[in-house]
C-alpha cells in the first residue's frame, strides 16, 4: 500500500487564508469539487506551484497540503473533465463548497482569482485573463483519510 508521503500533492490556492478555508471546506466534506486552468497543469513548460504535473486521472489519490505544507488528508479523484470556462454548470460550483448560489457568483469569484497578481506571476503573463472559453479542469473528488495532525 502507498503512504501518503508518496502521494501528489493535491494544492487548494496559494499558502494562506484561501487556502486554510479551501482545506477547511474539504476536511469537512463541503468541498467535493475544484477547479483549474489548464495552463496551471504545467501546460505552459513544466510543473508549476499552484497545480503542476499532469491532469489527475479518476482513481489517483493525493494528499491535501495546508497552509504549513503538511499533508492533512487524502483524497481519491472520482471525476475529471474540461470544459470550457462557460461550460462549468451549477452542481460544480456548488460542490466548490465556497458558498456560491449560482454560477455568476462562482465565475466572477473564480475571475478575481485568476485575474491577480500570484496567478499572473506564475503563469508569467501580467495581463492574464480568463474567457468563456479559456479550458478550465473541473475535478470531482472525495476525502478517503483525513491524517492526524503533528
Amino acid at each position: 500500500m502507498t503512504s501518503y508521503e508518496d502521494l501528489p500533492p493535491a494544492l487548494f490556492a496559494f499558502p494562506g487564508p484561501l487556502r486554510d478555508s479551501l482545506v477547511a471546506a474539504v476536511l469537512s466534506g463541503e468541498k467535493t469539487s475544484t477547479t483549474g486552468l489548464l495552463t496551471e497543469y504545467g501546460a505552459v513548460g513544466g510543473p508549476l506551484p499552484v497545480v503542476g504535473g499532469p491532469l489527475p486521472v479518476v482513481g489517483e489519490r493525493m494528499a491535501v497540503v495546508d497552509s504549513a505544507e503538511r499533508p492533512v488528508a487524502v483524497l481519491e479523484v472520482t471525476g475529471v473533465r474540461v470544459p470550457p470556462l462557460a461550460g462549468v454548470d451549477l452542481a460544480h460550483a456548488l460542490d466548490e463548497g465556497e458558498g456560491f448560489t449560482s454560477v455568476a457568483e462562482w465565475r466572477a469569484a473564480h475571475e478575481r482569482y485568476r485575474h491577480g497578481p500570484q496567478i499572473r506571476e506564475v503563469l508569467g503573463d501580467p495581463g492574464f485573463t480568463v474567457a468563456d472559453d479559456t479550458p478550465v479542469v473541473a475535478e470531482r473528488f472525495r476525502v478517503v483519510e483525513i491524517l492526524p495532525t503533528p
